[in-house]
């Protein structure tokens, strides 16, 4: 039994689930996102967390809200790129900048290693 408190997820992170789960195909077009209230209560959030990761995903082009009836996966214009392989095109970049993010922070700590190891630039070594 895991004796560890779940975290509730923010907007940003519901709005990732929600965006792989259309690029799995688990949102199709025209399909409708859980209502907001319901979904909010399903996580432990508030309404407005939910509300704010729908925006996000509206932003991004993704999905359409309908006033009075929900959110639903926008159905791709004619030569227009789906949503689903937009979202999938946006999980993909988020997972590179990730792996870039990464990779800078090694290069950092390898200069800061290698500065140390032959002095502070600028300064005469072992002064």
């Amino acid at each position: 039994m895991d004796s560890q408190p779940k975290m509730k997820p923010n907007a940003r992170e519901i709005a990732a689930k929600l965006r792989d789960e259309i690029a799995a195909g688990t949102f199709g077009p025209g399909d409708r996102l859980p209502g907001g209230r319901a979904y909010a209560k399903k996580l432990g959030v508030s309404l407005m967390t939910v509300q704010n990761a729908y925006a996000q995903l509206q932003t991004e082009g993704l999905v359409k809200g309908v006033t009075g009836s929900g959110t639903y996966v926008r159905d791709a214009a004619p030569g227009e790129e789906a949503p689903r392989d937009s979202a999938k095109r946006v999980t993909d970049l988020q997972a590179e900048v990730a792996r870039v993010s990464t990779e800078l922070a090694d290069l950092a700590e390898r200069v800061k290693q290698l500065e140390s190891a032959v002095g502070s630039p600028g300064g005469k070594p072992g002064s």
